[in-house]
């Protein structure tokens, strides 16, 4: 029996009513039985409506640069990894899950530093070498 709730961490559930699945024929390997069976799964979840998630984690995650996120705010995944439909369905929310724990994180603010000089001094002498060997592989033509 498949529990009502999309357990995350333990203070963010999903009930499955926020959840939209959509079953339709998976392509790939199957043979004939793939033609037949809908065991691709399409999960949809709105982010920016839905009332289960903390307002930082909602902006986390509607700020990523996901091709699957959608302009409404809603994210869409699509698992068709497996060839039967209960497999791909927990898939899915498999996915959805760690997608929204990513979005728990906080990411740490980077901190701003100067290059040291040895590591300048580095830099210009590696530039100068290697101009030194384009500069031999020229012919001279002054003397010609």
């Amino acid at each position: 029996m498949r529990s009502a709730m999309l357990i995350v961490t333990p203070s963010i559930a999903i009930p499955d009513a926020e959840l939209i699945e959509r079953f339709t024929r998976a392509d790939g390997p199957g043979g004939q039985h793939v033609n037949r069976t809908e065991s691709a799964v399409e999960l949809r979840f709105d982010v920016a409506g839905s009332p289960s998630l903390p307002e930082e984690v909602r902006a986390r995650l509607l700020a990523r640069r996901d091709r699957r996120m959608t302009d409404a705010g809603v994210l869409v995944i699509q698992a068709r990894r497996f060839r039967d439909q209960a497999r791909n369905r927990d898939d899915a929310r498999d996915r959805l899950a760690d997608i929204v724990r990513e979005a728990t994180v906080v990411a740490k603010k980077r901190v701003a530093t100067k290059p040291t000089r040895a590591s300048k001094e580095r830099r210009l002498t590696g530039k100068t070498q290697r101009g030194q060997v384009k500069r031999t592989r020229s012919r001279d033509w002054s003397h010609e």
